[in-house]
């Protein structure tokens, strides 16, 4: 029952699949933090401490998404869903607890999942890299309000 308990960390009464990866493989180590943090800070525009739409306003651009060119939904709909993605994934978050706003713990609680399934910290790097341009490297131009 302990053990269970150990595995069952949303404390459903079940164990999914996430669970049970987080049960075997532990939490990210200390490198691996380190880079989620930085790239935290990079989409926390105002130092809040906490993402919002407006944070996410200024760094992801969802104007060519299928379903805003498709007239489906407003870019501000896009915004709230990628929000919503690193809430859903936070343990002790529940549904009716979800507020279009995601905290540093919401943000490595994601990651700690995406984590275990990889294998190498330099891939894991390379992934967050790619994701949040953390070395500065990459040229980019704002998307938003019309520009390309």
């Amino acid at each position: 029952m302990t053990l269970f308990k150990v595995f069952d960390r949303s404390g459903d009464g079940a164990i999914d699949y996430e669970e049970f990866l987080r049960g075997v493989r532990g939490g990210m180590n200390e490198f691996r933090e380190a880079l989620t943090r930085k790239a935290f800070k990079i989409m926390d525009k105002d130092g809040s401490g906490i993402l919002d739409l407006d944070d996410i306003r200024q760094t992801y651009n969802a104007k060519h998404h299928p379903d805003v060119k498709a007239g489906k939904k407003t870019e501000d709909e896009i915004l709230y869903e990628f929000l919503d993605t690193f809430e859903a994934h936070h343990s002790d978050n529940k549904e009716d607890a979800r507020d279009g706003r995601v905290s540093a713990d919401e943000w490595t609680e994601y990651y700690n999942n995406v984590s275990m399934s990889i294998d190498r910290d330099d891939y894991f790097e390379l992934m967050m890299n790619n994701a949040w341009n953390l070395k500065g490297d990459k040229v980019t131009k704002k998307g938003w309000g019309g520009e390309i």
